[in-house]
């Protein structure tokens, strides 16, 4: 299986696909690191 696809390549079998799905599951999961990452340091600065 191959991580991304080339540009005139006419395979579905790649990891990293450039449809709504995946950059919406980018997004999620960028913003739940943020969040994460911000929590972490909010906590760190209160204690």
């Amino acid at each position: 299986m191959k991580f991304i696809k080339e540009r005139n390549e006419k395979r579905r079998d790649y990891l990293f696909q450039k449809d709504k799905t995946t950059i919406i599951g980018a997004r999620v999961i960028g913003v739940v690191l943020v969040v994460l990452i911000s929590v972490v340091i909010i906590s760190g600065t209160v204690l």
